[in-house]
């Protein structure tokens, strides 16, 4: 984990659970806290629970959504992206050397058993 996010973690006393969002909020646009709950599989008090301990991490941010200023959009603070990829994209690289290392039809055959896992989960 990069060293500015462990330190405002610690700092701030936020947990793995509050470092789950955070993936989340890499790639696309801003998510609504009703978004996080549901793709983290959590109620929507936990979600904003969640959140609130990080934004007042400093680490994500939040703003109302032009659109429904009732809506309220959760994004990752600027000063943590760079950070967070870097520390995403080194983690997945085990992961990247081995599927290198597969046939074709081992690589389909990870990717069925995979996407089978994910079903599973999801469901």
């Amino acid at each position: 984990m990069p060293a500015q996010l462990r330190d405002a973690m610690e700092t701030h006393g936020l947990t793995p659970r509050h470092g789950a969002v955070l993936p989340q909020l890499l790639a696309g646009e801003p998510l609504s806290v009703s978004e996080v709950a549901r793709r983290l599989h959590v109620s929507l008090p936990t979600a904003s629970e969640l959140v609130g301990g990080l934004s007042r991490a400093g680490i994500v941010e939040r703003t109302e959504d032009p659109a429904n200023r009732r809506r309220i959009l959760v994004s990752l603070a600027e000063d943590f992206r760079a950070p967070l990829e870097d520390f995403v994209a080194r983690r997945g690289e085990p992961l990247l050397r081995a599927l290198d290392g597969l046939s074709p039809s081992e690589r389909a055959g990870f990717l069925a058993g995979l996407s089978a896992w994910v079903h599973e989960v999801q469901n």
